[in-house]
């Protein structure tokens, strides 16, 4: 019982991350060029900066689901070893392939979270004023990454969990007596 509700969890911190990803892209930082009024020199205007915020808070979300994720599995590779077969070897695979795009799913959040919090007020280059912002797609990216994230490690926990059940030691049906001769 108390796995289904951490999986439940696990997967709404996985849906607000991915949602936050969303919005995130939406709502990235653009530039425009305005005239001080003051002296007549040109500066970049950057509206509201709400999407760095957006795409730390799904870091956090991420990085939190994938922690329950490797709590509840014991990271796969502490406790007692799994039996052989196909759930232990998909569940392997599964639990790279969901580190992995984790690992670039965290790095793509806090590039574009850091890189969308830079501004620039004068930035002059080659005589022209030039507005530094985030790349579109940069928190899309992320969003894409998120979502496979988290029906990999989905998927880990399951076959991980139907591995671990199919373990002949956590039986409780007959073994096979050591006696001795």
């Amino acid at each position: 019982m108390a796995s289904k509700f951490f999986v439940v969890g696990v997967a709404l911190l996985d849906l607000l991350a991915f949602i936050l990803a969303i919005v995130a892209e939406q709502r990235r930082s653009k530039a425009t060029v305005q005239q001080d009024p003051n002296n007549g020199d040109l500066y970049c205007s950057y509206d509201a900066d709400v999407s760095t915020s957006y795409g730390i808070v799904a870091l956090v979300f991420l990085l939190l689901s994938q922690a329950i994720i490797m709590v509840l599995s014991r990271c796969f590779c502490c406790g007692r070893p799994l039996p052989p077969g196909k759930h232990r070897a998909w569940s392997g695979i599964c639990f790279i392939a969901c580190w992995i795009t984790f690992v670039i799913a965290e790095i793509c959040l806090l590039a574009a979270s850091v890189r969308n919090a830079r501004h620039t007020k004068y930035f002059v280059q080659d005589g022209q004023l030039s507005c530094e912002a985030l790349r579109k797609g940069v928190f899309a990216a992320a969003a894409a990454f998120i979502f496979f994230t988290a029906i990999l490690s989905e998927l880990h926990y399951l076959l991980y969990s139907r591995a671990k059940n199919n373990f002949p030691g956590s039986s409780q049906g007959h073994s096979i007596g050591m006696t001795s001769f």
